[in-house]
């Protein structure tokens, strides 16, 4: 939009180029535009492409569907992975994802990030390890 307001001062490409730090080739194909549309040609517009394959409505369904944990869709552990996200998608909406229309689903449409697991043992005892380090470890270190 700035440059249409430099264009209507009379400004020339070069000139324009060098003020709004882009490429003479930029410039060129913004005054093309404004002499064929003005200013309101130069506004941003809605990318083009292919439409969702899901609308916001479909999107909704698998957000609760997945907040619902994966064992709540029969899997053995609560653990999600793009192969069982996409298996959920599927039964939900009838809508088949690749594994990375499902990640831009996940991370892109709902906002979430990627998430893993601690690696600890189930049988991992805190109160134990809090008291070898009060008490053996001290002991040890002694005996150097």
């Amino acid at each position: 939009m700035r440059a249409a307001e430099l264009f209507e001062q009379g400004r020339s490409s070069a000139e324009i180029a060098r003020m709004l730090e882009v490429s003479d080739e930029s410039v060129r194909r913004w005054k093309r535009v404004w002499e064929e549309g003005g200013a309101d040609a130069l506004r941003r517009r809605p990318a083009t492409g292919r439409p969702a394959k899901l609308d916001d409505a479909r999107v909704e369904q698998v957000r609760t569907a997945l907040e619902q944990g994966a064992q709540a869709h029969g899997f053995e552990a609560d653990l999600w992975t793009l192969e069982r996200d996409g298996l959920v998608v599927e039964r939900v909406t009838g809508v088949s994802l690749s594994r990375a229309s499902v990640w831009r689903l996940l991370t892109g449409r709902l906002g979430w990030s990627l998430q893993r697991p601690e690696r600890r043992a189930v049988e991992r005892d805190e109160s134990e390890i809090a008291r070898w380090i009060a008490h053996e470890w001290p002991r040890i270190k002694k005996g150097r």
